[in-house]
């Protein structure tokens, strides 16, 4: 994050840290907790030629310290979008299932995401989380910090981004430049009055403005749809 500052510790129970290991590479993401079993984040996070192992860590502050509150879950499956593609990050997200299911407590909470047909307009005022770097030059954070990005006008990306798609994904930005979400955010959510409506996916390298965002309404039926296999998997007898 660009730009932010530190949030209250745990005033973003919906926040999971992800971890990312394949072979001896690691990466870090963010993702966002929708039900007990279930966080939504990017699909370029966990799209590797081998399987990573992905752990999401969730009710965390400060990622560098064992937090009494931190519930660390070893996630086995996920399910990246069928029609997720790398050129020009074309939906770009990812459900992981966790088992077990998280603890809701005070420290973990799940966050609401919107219906098919609820948009946010142009101009409202959002807010991303995330662990990401603080500085273009790479400096890192330990703790949760928090930017607020205006949701821009559609035309802005299609100018910059050849593959931009308004259904599928939200242009975001800060006018002046001088925040952002960046490396390491990714997955993270994009939350509009109290609900989650983006996920972080992509940039221009080496510009701040604008992001590009997935667009959580539009894939709201795939995300149900997920959701209910994912339930239908835990009764005894079931593939």
């Amino acid at each position: 994050i660009i730009g932010g500052r530190e949030v209250k510790a745990h005033s973003r129970p919906y926040m999971a840290y992800l971890k990312i290991q394949t072979g001896s590479k690691t990466s870090y993401c963010g993702g966002f907790l929708i039900r007990p079993d279930a966080v939504l984040s990017a699909a370029h996070c966990v799209d590797e030629k081998a399987k990573p192992r992905v752990t999401v860590t969730l009710g965390a502050h400060d990622i560098s310290r064992r937090e009494p509150s931190q519930q660390k879950i070893r996630v086995q499956r996920w399910v990246i979008h069928p029609k997720y593609s790398r050129v020009g990050f074309k939906n770009d997200i990812v459900l992981l299932k966790l088992a077990p299911k998280a603890r809701i407590n005070d420290n973990v909470q799940f966050i609401s995401f919107p219906g098919r047909n609820e948009q946010m307009r142009e101009g409202a005022k959002c807010k991303v989380p995330g662990w990401g770097l603080t500085s273009v030059t790479g400096n890192r954070t330990n703790v949760m910090r928090e930017v607020a990005l205006k949701v821009q006008n559609d035309s802005i990306c299609q100018k910059l981004f050849k593959n931009y798609q308004r259904q599928s994904m939200i242009c975001v930005g800060d006018d002046c430049n001088k925040k952002a979400s960046y490396l390491g955010d990714s997955g993270g959510p994009l939350v509009c009055n109290r609900k989650a409506y983006g996920i972080v996916s992509h940039a221009r390298k080496g510009f701040l403005f604008p992001e590009v965002f997935t667009r959580i309404s539009y894939f709201e039926r795939w995300i149900r749809e997920q959701l209910r296999r994912f339930a239908l998997q835990e009764l005894p007898g079931s593939p």
